[in-house]
């Protein structure tokens, strides 16, 4: 059986703050007419508002999320509050489940299988020789990297070049937020989005206390990447292949999963979510226990609806990863998952020291200088107002609190999300091994 997750955990997965506050309202024995547990799936049926009470499921190896109440949000305060029960030990273990929940899993199988038999072919026809190809390989679509596009890059970058030394030989308070809105347009119509996207923030870096000195950074990483394109054909490949994904040239899915998997024990160390351009990103912090790699695994959603929550933090999983391609791999796709564990210990995943931290770090951004982060797990480490195991703490970070009353003053291992302004603490365990999230 699957450790039971903590409160914590459980309220984390919740899509919004009324969401965590109805689901704490059907917590309650009473509102349920039936719950159970058979394996790793939960099961019950609430009452609500008409005759036919909703009928709620939880798979916990994936997770996964069934309800049929009308709510648009995903998970429901239903499957929240049935996680809460459980949480809490209020969830009887029956070994079997009732066919409502039978047939949702096994429809879910079935769609599993035939993913799996997609993949598999998928994998074969990348790995087969070009003759073995035969009428596939004449017909397929132009490389991604076509020649019209790069002259075009090419030439955005190029003034790129020119308006940043410009900008470096006129002073840095000549800049102004209509400057970089109009060069951002010009760099998406020259087909480089992920530059445009840098210049785009430059104005919320003029907003800041420190500006002048994050301004220069910000300009002389967007001089290198410039530059890095330009001498692209005698860079190392992988390297190569970080600077196109950098300026914004897209790696698809089906190209990601076809690549070489790695497979591992992976602790989910801590999610965060942010706006961008009118659409919400998940970012989802793994290391492997085995491999010591870190992975990030991102999802995307329009503001308001709902995000992937099959990653639950603090939780242990069996599953290949397909990482993107770069000279610092840590973006991944979850290619096969196997399920969730119970760690052998129950507990913090293993971490590192202060120095071993630092070094993993230095040789991510010696990789790739335009590295923005990176996940850490820091053990023995006795937390600060302003500090962590040496390094300093977001000013914008509001959690420090809940983690001074964690700590306790004893040393505690902290999992961390690394920027260049300093550490965001994602998750801890407090004494008992229980997860507590940030």
């Amino acid at each position: 059986m699957i450790e039971r997750w903590s409160r914590d955990q459980v309220l984390s997965l919740a899509p919004d703050a009324p969401s965590r506050k109805a689901a704490q309202g059907v917590a309650a024995p009473g509102k349920w007419q039936l719950r159970g547990a058979a394996g790793e799936v939960l099961f019950g049926e609430c009452k609500g508002s008409g005759a036919t009470p909703y009928r709620a499921c939880v798979d916990l190896g994936e997770p996964a999320y069934r309800c049929s109440c009308p709510s648009r949000k995903f998970p429901c305060k239903h499957a929240l509050g049935l996680l809460l029960l459980w949480s809490a030990d209020g969830v009887p273990e029956t070994g079997e489940l009732p066919a409502w929940a039978a047939e949702w899993l096994a429809q879910r199988e079935a769609r599993a299988a035939r993913s799996a038999a997609r993949l598999e072919a998928a994998r074969a026809t990348a790995a087969a020789p070009p003759e073995e190809s035969g009428a596939a390989a004449s017909s397929a679509a132009p490389p991604r990297n076509g020649e019209l596009r790069h002259a075009r890059v090419t030439a955005g970058l190029a003034e790129l070049e020119r308006w940043l030394a410009d900008q470096t030989r006129q002073g840095l308070a000549t800049a102004a937020p209509h400057d970089w809105e109009g060069l951002a347009k010009r760099l998406i119509d020259a087909q480089a989005p992920g530059v445009a996207g840098v210049v785009t923030r430059l104005a919320r870096v003029r907003d800041e206390d420190d500006w002048p000195g994050r301004l220069l950074e910000e300009y002389a990483l967007l001089h290198l990447l410039a530059v890095a394109y330009r001498r692209r054909a005698g860079l190392p490949g992988d390297l190569a292949d970080t600077v196109l994904m950098r300026v914004g040239f897209p790696v698809t899915r089906e190209e990601v999963l076809v690549r070489p998997v790695v497979r591992d024990r992976w602790d989910v160390l801590g999610t965060r979510d942010e706006e961008q351009d009118r659409l919400v990103a998940r970012r989802v912090w793994l290391r492997g226990r085995e491999t010591g790699r870190a992975a990030l695994v991102l999802s995307f959603a329009p503001a308001g609806q709902p995000l992937d929550a099959s990653l639950v933090t603090g939780t242990l999983i069996d599953a290949d990863l397909a990482f993107y391609p770069g000279a610092a791999p840590l973006r991944a796709l979850v290619a096969d998952r196997r399920g969730a564990e119970s760690p052998a210990t129950p507990g913090p995943p293993p971490g590192a020291d202060t120095d071993t931290a630092m070094g993993e770090v230095a040789a991510a951004v010696a990789a790739d200088p335009w590295t923005e982060s990176w996940p850490l797990v820091l053990t023995g480490v006795i937390p600060g107002e302003h500090t962590l195991a040496g390094f300093p703490l977001l000013t914008s970070w509001r959690g420090v609190w809940r983690l001074l009353a964690v700590s306790g003053g004893r040393p505690v291992t902290v999992a961390a999300e690394w920027t260049p302004r300093g550490l965001r603490p994602l998750t801890t365990w407090d004494e008992d091994g229980t997860v507590v999230i940030l």
